[in-house]
């Protein structure tokens, strides 16, 4: 009896020994609570811009070159000017020029003297004619002649206009209002036509701005462009410096088609250029006002990760642990960014410490972030 109490109580020691053991080694093998920085989300008011690579471009460019050959004999403007429409840029040696045209000229008053002798004479030999007192052959004859006159004298004339086109073409003025660049030549230089180029004149004012947009903006911006009054078509140049062009620019094209290759479209802003700081050529960012406008939810971005392509942050729940979200970003504000769905106010998210977190794990919170 003695005995079988004795087998029964070692028996329920070592039970309760093997059971303490157990529960020892599953608090041994349970991760310890990660420590974490946390930011409780509050709403701030922000301005949104989205920045895009751009291009200044003039309106209106053109290349200098010479329509007929000689020699460089005036240069009518200095590097860099600013030129009107209609002003003398380059002069082309025009001696052999005008002595042409003035041979042309004169062919044109030969022609025209023949040519009313020859119709006079017509003319006579028509009321000889009516008279019976000349043959018919030679009022014929007199016809014949009068519309020989006529050809030869719009030939001359035809050769006067060339000739005073190349002429024309012995001085090179300004197409438009710009400025021109630095002179490819100098005095003296031989030229031919076409070649060489002699300088590139652009317009100043007003300036265009091209840029590229992926095919999924182009929704965006068409309504922009068929607006006369939305506060999204707001358009801002900032310079490399940093600095901010104080006018604002005005949407005005969008391209045909989109690239197939790709999958980009071109589109162009005018800017005024009142001052000149526009100069062609200049690689700045464009920047647009989005919908990020107001009171807006925003977040330190460190706490964001992408997974796949799409964004998450991890959110604190009631019992310390945590749930990963899906958000949509909008706006980056200095090392903020904007939440357009996805958490609201008052909502506590991790900042630092997500690169041990996992969907449920246990926090331990450390100077929560302000």
């Amino acid at each position: 009896m003695n005995l079988s109490y004795k087998l029964v109580a070692f028996s329920a020691l070592i039970l309760a020994g093997f059971s303490c053991g157990q529960k020892e080694q599953a608090a041994q093998q349970a991760p310890p609570p990660t420590v974490v920085t946390t930011y409780t989300l509050v709403k701030k008011s922000v301005t949104g811009l989205d920045e895009y690579p751009a291009t200044l471009v003039p309106l209106n460019e053109v290349e200098i070159r010479p329509q007929i050959g000689g020699y460089i004999t005036n240069i009518y403007v200095q590097d860099g000017q600013e030129v009107k429409k209609g002003q003398k840029l380059y002069e082309i040696d025009r001696s052999k020029y005008a002595a042409s045209r003035q041979q042309a000229q004169a062919l044109v008053e030969s022609a025209e003297a023949n040519l009313a002798r020859l119709e006079k004479d017509y003319e006579r030999y028509k009321r000889l004619d009516e008279q019976d007192a000349i043959a018919k052959q030679t009022l014929d004859h007199a016809q014949t002649e009068v519309l020989n006159g006529k050809a030869q004298l719009s030939s001359a004339k035809a050769q006067l206009e060339s000739a005073s086109t190349d002429f024309g073409y012995s001085v090179l003025i300004a197409p438009f209002d710009g400025t021109v660049g630095i002179s490819q030549v100098r005095l003296g230089t031989q030229v031919s036509p076409g070649a060489p180029l002699l300088n590139t004149l652009s317009s100043n004012d007003p300036m265009s701005l091209n840029f590229v947009i992926n095919e999924r903006e182009i929704p965006r911006f068409n309504k922009m462009l068929k607006s006369e009054d939305n506060p999204d078509s707001l358009f801002r140049i900032k310079f490399s410096d940093g600095s901010v062009y104080p006018h604002n620019g005005k949407f005005t094209t969008i391209d045909r088609a989109v690239g197939r290759q790709s999958g980009t479209i071109n589109l162009r802003v005018q800017f005024p250029n009142p001052e000149r700081d526009l100069i062609a050529g200049m690689t700045v960012n464009l920047m647009v006002l989005n919908q990020d406008i107001g009171e807006q939810v925003v977040i330190p971005y460190k706490a964001v990760t992408e997974q796949m392509g799409e964004y998450f942050v991890y959110v604190v729940q009631p019992d310390n642990t945590v749930k990963q979200q899906n958000v949509q970003l909008g706006s980056q504000i200095g090392e903020g960014i904007v939440v357009r769905s996805g958490l609201e106010e008052g909502a506590k998210i991790v900042v630092t410490g997500i690169q041990k977190l996992r969907e449920g794990a246990q926090i331990t919170e450390q100077n929560a972030a302000q």
